[in-house]
């Protein structure tokens, strides 16, 4: 079984340190490197790195005199603020894959084993198409995608088509009509591959979607399994009372002018 190995101080400081920005818990200010040495029980030199990755993402600015500030403390929204924009998720992730780039690892057709056939909701054995991407931002890796698709269905799809559109765009090229989705969300820890790709420490926690799309005959047509770096991607989800419709947002990156980084 694959070991785990822990996170740096740094990096736990910066993500404890992150969550509190976003929760508005520092809009008057942060506390003092001192403050934050003794609260993390780190050397100072760490903690200035945590702040470091925090300015680098346009969270904080660093003044002399004035100390360590939140940016934007007020909470003023940007242009895509949460629940703007389309209201459909499906629509939601073909605009955030476009502000994205892609890379395709891997690009095969082979037999359906037994999960990949019941995911698909196809023989096993029938022949399906496997692909492995990794999407980045211009800040680095966000996420490290496997998805199965019916090979039938989808006999022109090359690796150049899949590093120029997003895959649900593409899918509706071959003329399909998509209807709806389902999707859980849990954690995974980064073993030796994906670590690597996701540029973190082997054993880093990820987020885990297992995504399966529908066609309007709800005939499966995608099987995603995304592992994805949680300080770069973050799902959120808007409940409402029964009989009210429920929306869902992603967001990927400060490029895409949100709360997430």
């Amino acid at each position: 079984m694959q070991s785990s190995m822990p996170l740096p101080k740094y990096h736990q400081a910066y993500l404890v340190l992150k969550e509190r920005l976003l929760d508005g818990l520092y809009n008057g200010g942060l506390p003092s490197e001192l403050e934050l040495t003794t609260e993390f029980g780190v050397s100072r030199v760490t903690i200035r790195k945590a702040l470091g990755n925090l300015v680098a993402e346009g969270l904080i600015e660093r003044t002399a005199g004035r100390g360590t500030r939140r940016v934007n403390a007020s909470g003023a929204a940007g242009q895509n603020t949460p629940g703007s924009g389309p209201s459909h998720l499906l629509d939601k992730l073909v605009a955030i894959n476009q502000s994205t780039t892609v890379t395709v690892l891997e690009h095969e057709h082979l037999p359906a084993t037994e999960s990949v056939a019941a995911a698909l909701q196809v023989g096993v054995g029938t022949k399906v198409l496997r692909i492995v991407r990794l999407r980045s931002t211009s800040d680095g890796p966000v996420s490290y995608i496997v998805t199965w698709l019916p090979a039938a269905h989808f006999r022109g799809l090359t690796k150049s088509k899949l590093e120029r559109k997003p895959i649900l765009t593409l899918i509706e090229e071959a003329g399909i009509q998509i209807s709806s989705g389902t999707q859980t969300v849990s954690a995974r820890q980064a073993d030796n591959l994906v670590a690597r790709h996701l540029a973190v420490p082997v054993g880093t926690a990820l987020l885990a979607v297992n995504r399966v799309v529908f066609d309007k005959d709800s005939k499966p047509v995608q099987w995603l399994q995304g592992l994805y770096r949680p300080d770069r991607y973050e799902y959120e989800m808007k409940l409402a009372r029964a009989g009210e419709a429920d929306t869902a947002s992603v967001w990927i990156s400060r490029e895409l002018n949100t709360r997430i980084q």
